[in-house]
């Protein structure tokens, strides 16, 4: 029977970007974005700009949101990121416009192999499409799709791709209902 053998473990196939690029955004995103200061979205919203995000207009972002990599984020017009959300975005992450992400989502784009001896790091990009909604404290796996005005119900585990105006819930979240907005 094999074993995991974590000393074996290589990841340099994956590029991080410039060394001096992520610290500085370690301490920039830390002070400014990653904080419960009350620092005005518009600011957020500017200094990931600098750092190479893709931002439309009037985006929320409230205190204390972590994102791995601005420069791979694409973020539409009037979305709301909420409080405590975690873009761990090793992978590009995009989402559109009317997006509501609510407090302590975590958008993960990685994974590793567990069926590997070295535990393999696995990327994969995730993309919300216009008028989606991810309730509270859930979790949103690698390579996922949640089409148009698709929902993931709060505390719910989703590694499946959501058709759209689906409204999907559970760990791992199922198919609940369809969703009808008047």
């Amino acid at each position: 029977m094999s074993k995991v053998d974590l000393a074996k473990y290589d990841n340099s196939w994956y590029d991080h970007g410039p060394f001096l690029r992520r610290l500085v955004w370690l301490i920039i995103g830390r002070i400014i974005i990653n904080t419960y200061l009350p620092i005005p979205a518009k600011f957020k919203v500017s200094i990931l700009r600098l750092f190479g995000a893709k931002l439309g207009n009037n985006i929320m972002i409230k205190p204390k949101v972590n994102i791995k990599y601005p420069w791979l984020l694409e973020v539409g017009d009037n979305t709301w990121i909420g409080e405590q959300v975690w873009i761990d975005n090793l992978d590009y992450v995009k989402i559109g416009a009317n997006v509501c992400l609510s407090q302590g989502v975590m958008l993960l784009t990685g994974n590793h192999d567990y069926k590997s001896q070295t535990f393999d790091l696995m990327v994969g990009k995730i993309t919300l499409a216009d008028g989606v909604w991810i309730g509270a404290k859930s979790l949103v796996a690698p390579g996922v799709i949640c089409q148009v005005n698709a929902v993931l119900g709060a505390a719910s585990l989703l590694s499946k791709n959501v058709p759209a105006n689906e409204i999907w819930s559970g760990n791992p979240a199922i198919f609940i209902r369809k969703r009808i907005i008047e």
